[in-house]
């Protein structure tokens, strides 16, 4: 891969610097859909959605279940501040079903107090979770 087709990706929590390095493309949800980033892109500010965050460097590529937050994307440089963001290793599977099985109850009970945009969230997050322990 040629120097000049990657940028700098920092990916930061409140508690740690997820991700640091060199990417040629970086994929991720956000509140309009899904996006792929590749150096040069337009100028922008997004709201993240949960769902996989996938990173191309030159030998590979990484996933990580990442939940809400925001992406500041510059030509050359992409930074994700993050709610939370997991390596497929940092997971428990059993929760995250767990999760997912409680959204589902909270949104098909439909009682007055149930919070759909609150269940909704939790069952992307557990999805998300679910599915990046899963490739």
């Amino acid at each position: 891969m040629a120097e000049g087709n990657t940028f700098k990706l920092k990916i930061i929590t409140p508690d740690r610097i997820f991700y640091e390095g060199e990417a040629s493309m970086v994929e991720f949800n956000t509140t309009e859909g899904e996006i792929g980033v590749y150096r040069a892109h337009v100028p922008t500010t997004v709201i993240v959605a949960p769902g996989i965050l996938t990173i191309t460097e030159s030998d590979g590529q990484k996933e990580a279940a990442l939940h809400a937050g925001f992406a500041e994307i510059l030509q050359e440089r992409v930074t994700i501040m993050a709610e939370i963001v997991e390596w497929p290793g940092e997971i428990d599977l059993g929760r995250a079903e767990e999760a997912k099985h409680r959204a589902e109850e909270r949104l098909a009970s439909k009682t007055p107090e149930t919070d759909i945009a609150r269940a909704e969230t939790a069952l992307h997050r557990a999805i998300a979770r679910i599915e990046v322990t899963k490739k």
